[in-house]
């Protein structure tokens, strides 16, 4: 067989679909749209899920795709064996009522035989038990020997979820064996040896499973198949192992030079490898679809499987941030396919280096409440960590289990796995909640998506904000209805609208629709999962039926004001390229009639020289009054335009270019002003960070940003007033009380430290001594946590082999500080377990060094009670 590269076989497949009339469709991003019953795209069918239910008209019958996946179900098993991976592409060849098995049989015998040119003595075919149609033209219309096809039962060859669509499904192996295999019951024991590789899966979706589990055809039966490209990679270049595929190897060859270790000669430092390998192709193609590291979600998972890498790298003997540099290597095997790789490899890198760092320090505070935790079970003789405390490690700080028990283990101790497992399942249980359920394939089941396909709402609004249409749907209490009367809360679909439904981040429009019949007032305007126009509206007189006439009319004054915010995102999204780099790209952003909102990625916050630099160049762009134009091109146009996207709707035939003058060209599907100088004014209101890389500007224009000037004005005139002064005067005053409160200030710190001073006699002529070590303890009034440090250190210098043990109370609250000399420490004196005692007891909790710690307290009148209790602790703690 001729060794093909894992690029080359893509690019085969898809040529050959072409050519069967197939349109060949980019992979989707990993997030999903519009289907919350997915974290990630699992399937190389996922995205597709909408054409296969009819809750959208597809832009082909036939599709072909590559489709990036994750899953992480196997997480655990990846590295320790040769197959398992977290990132995959599924290759797939989709017919949506089209074509079915006499022609994708064919076709998938024609690619395996004669492009991929496998030899025939070593495939074997499996086939539902009962689907003699399959095996009827396996036999008619290839040339495959029919004793290599084998009937399994609904296990092996049968493809359901619960109810709805289903259907049998043909697979097709080969045989890296010696010898025919002679029966099905030989074929299933080759596969469980791993004899046999399954290497792609034709499902035909013929059936529609009813509640009763009756098995009803339908009028037009589906094709959805498989094939994974690495695993077919591995096939066609005759190894064993998806690392060892061209462009996968590639990334473990780079790790093991990084790392000093050659491949292959120990197995621990292999599966570190492989695991590294697997997940920075993971996390380089999650980051380029904009997910981030956090703490729930996809953030989650990117954030386990980057923080996973990087533990293994620690296991290699590398100490530094590494991962961002092996994105290099990903992006330069996968970027022909996938260029947006190439476009944001700077910001990739970012992303992964900051996490990185950040790790390292989650790294250090997790070893220091796990060496807590170890110091716990010796002091009580105990040798397991339970499982609740792992998985705090591991949840709440990100310490790897696997660190966690290698670190036990040195200590001859081990970790609570069955505790651990319970508390990790307990999670998933609360995180499969918090996804909302759905019905088969994802799609919500609700009746706004039941609304026929043949319907179509033509919005006019780009054009109009008032129209004659005729009402079409009318839904009430999840029903469809012909009739709504004064005060019913119902959803309208007509044949056109002016009313533009949520989407890109701006927001729905309100306003009225009316006849001589009737008056509503609509509320909003959304879209269902197949784009259908949903009107949201309440009655407010008369009765309102379906067929009749009405005019539809959206409240101009707030598509004004969502207008203008929206053209200034546009405005601020090229300023802040300019001002802060061409690395940042829209991460997000939201407008509404009040104000626009703008997520962006960028790592550190801007300056104010910075702010005030956009604010500038928004507004100089607003003065110059700038034509707004919109123009409608293709895809392929749109990008050699230069036009900035989020390509969303990369997969529409035409998009619109909406171009602010010669200064920024962007596509999108939103309302805009016809010149930026009816933006008025740009007025920044906040900037901040809403995640690892992501910055967010808050802005408001027109008279909302004349109204918020004005009330800083105010504001500033209500300053002057109070201060006595001008407002020109304001700072000067300002910094004049400044100087003042510090002098006092340092009045105050003199007088409380010659007060903690009168009280060093009194506390050092108190002494106790306990096995040999003197025990300071004082009780103190309004004396704060430096003084009382200052005085503990001070007592603690005049005295050998002693412990010092301070108690204030400061505006209610109680403070303490523990201090220990050398020679006290090494009798057994620990300032933390004494400390964390101590403030037990008045309602609080600390710890720190076995030379000095500090606490807090609720209860002030327990402070006295507290510091008593020091000698009963010394006692256990001195040796």
């Amino acid at each position: 067989m001729e060794k093909l590269g894992l690029n080359q076989l893509r690019e085969m497949y898809l040529s050959f679909f072409e050519g069967k009339g197939h349109l060949r469709l980019p992979s989707y991003p990993l997030i999903p749209k519009d289907d919350k019953s997915l974290l990630l795209i699992n399937a190389g069918m996922a995205p597709l899920k909408p054409y296969f239910t009819g809750l959208q008209v597809p832009p082909s019958t036939r599709v072909t795709t590559s489709q990036k996946c994750i899953r992480t179900g196997d997480i655990e098993n990846v590295g320790k064996t040769s197959r398992h991976g977290t990132f995959f592409e599924m290759l797939g060849n989709f017919s949506f009522g089209d074509y079915f098995k006499e022609e994708i049989i064919p076709w998938a015998w024609e690619f395996s035989t004669e492009v991929l040119k496998l030899p025939k003595d070593r495939l074997y075919v499996t086939i539902y038990l009962e689907d003699d149609e399959s095996y009827e033209i396996w036999t008619r219309k290839t040339d495959i020997d029919p004793s290599r096809i084998f009937r399994l039962g609904k296990d092996d060859n049968f493809w359901e979820l619960g109810v709805g669509p289903c259907g049998p499904c043909s697979e097709i192996h080969f045989d890296k064996g010696e010898g025919k295999i002679n029966s099905a019951e030989e074929f299933v024991k080759a596969a469980d040896e791993d004899r046999v590789m399954e290497f792609w899966n034709l499902v035909f979706t013929q059936f529609d499973k009813d509640e009763e589990g009756n098995y009803n055809r339908l009028a037009k039966p589906n094709i959805d198949t498989g094939m994974g490209l690495e695993r077919i990679a591995s096939l066609m270049q005759g190894v064993d192992s998806i690392f060892e595929v061209d462009t996968i190897k590639s990334i473990l060859d780079q790790i093991s030079k990084n790392c000093g270790i050659q491949y292959g000669k120990d197995e621990k430092s292999d599966i570190s490898m492989r695991v590294i390998t697997d997940h920075i192709r993971s996390v380089t193609f999650m980051t380029s679809d904009g997910i981030l590291p956090s703490n729930e979600g996809r953030g989650y998972v990117l954030r386990r499987l980057l923080r996973r890498a990087a533990k293994h790298g620690k296991s290699l003997g590398i100490s530094e941030p590494f991962l961002y540099k092996l994105t290099d290597v990903v992006i330069e095997s996968s970027s022909g396919n996938y260029p947006e790789l190439e476009e944001k490899r700077e910001y990739i890198k970012k992303v992964i280096k900051l996490e990185e760092e950040r790790f390292d320090e989650t790294i250090d505070s997790g070893m220091q409440i796990l060496n807590e935790y170890i110091e716990e079970l010796q002091n009580s003789s105990a040798f397991v960590l339970s499982g609740e405390r792992v998985f705090k490690l591991y949840d709440t700080y990100g310490f790897p289990l696997e660190l966690t028990q290698e670190i036990l283990e040195e200590k001859g101790m081990t970790v609570d796995i069955e505790g651990f497992d319970k508390e990790m399942q307990s999670q998933r249980e609360r995180a499969r909640a918090a996804r909302e359920e759905t019905n088969y394939m994802g799609a919500e089941d609700t009746i706004l998506n039941k609304i026929p396909l043949e319907i179509e709402t033509v919005f006019e609004g780009y054009e109009t904000l008032s129209t004659i249409s005729k009402v079409r749907v009318i839904v009430k209490d999840e029903k469809f209805v012909t009739s709504a009367e004064e005060g019913d809360k119902i959803v309208i679909v007509t044949d056109n609208t002016p009313f533009y439904a949520e989407m890109g981040g701006q927001v729905g429009d309100k306003g009225v629709i009316f006849n001589s019949s009737f008056k509503a007032e609509i509320l909003d305007c959304k879209k269902n999962v197949a784009g259908k126009v949903l009107h949201f509206a309440k009655v407010l007189s008369g009765i309102i039926k379906v067929d009749e006439d009405a005019t539809l009319s959206v409240d101009e004054e707030r598509r004004n004001n969502i207008r203008r915010n929206h053209t200034a995102t546009h405005l601020l999204n090229e300023t802040l390229r300019k001002v802060l780099g061409e690395h940042v790209h829209q991460s997000g952003s939201y407008v509404d009639d009040e104000r626009l909102r703008f997520d962006f990625n960028h790592f550190e916050a801007a300056t104010g020289e910075e702010l005030k630099k956009i604010e500038k160049i928004v507004n100089d762009s607003i003065m110059k009054v700038l034509m707004v134009k919109t123009d409608v091109m293709s895809i392929e146009q749109a990008k050699e335009s230069g036009a900035i996207a989020l390509f969303d709707d990369k997969y529409k035939d035409e998009v619109r270019v909406v171009s602010v003058g010669d200064f920024s060209k962007e596509l999108c599907g939103g309302t805009h002003v016809r010149n930026s100088g009816e933006i008025g004014l740009f007025k920044i209101v906040s900037e901040a960070g809403v995640a690892a890389g992501v910055r967010r500007i808050e802005a408001v224009t027109g008279a909302k940003a004349i109204a918020y000037v004005e009330a800083k004005n105010e504001l500033l005139k209500e300053i002057a007033s109070k201060l006595k002064c001008s407002e020109k005067e304001i700072i000067h005053k300002l910094e004049l009380q400044g100087a003042e409160l510090k002098e006092r200030e340092k009045e105050i710190t003199e007088l409380k430290s010659k007060l903690a001073g009168n009280a060093e006699d009194d506390i050092l002529n108190s002494v106790r001594e306990i096995k040999g070590v003197k025990l300071f303890t004082g009780v103190l009034k309004d004396i704060d946590g430096d003084a009382l440090r200052d005085l503990a250190d001070k007592i603690r210098s005049k005295g050998e082999d002693c412990v010092v043990l301070l108690g204030s109370t400061v505006e209610e609250k109680v403070q303490f500080v523990a201090m220990a000399s050398k020679g006290a420490i090494e009798k057994g004196a620990h300032c933390g377990k004494l400390i964390k005692e101590v403030a037990s007891i008045a309602g609080g909790g600390g710890g720190g060094r076995p030379d000095m710690a500090q606490a807090g307290g609720k209860l002030p009148e327990k402070l006295e009670e507290a510091v008593a209790s020091s000698s009963a602790v010394m006692e256990k703690l001195v040796k």
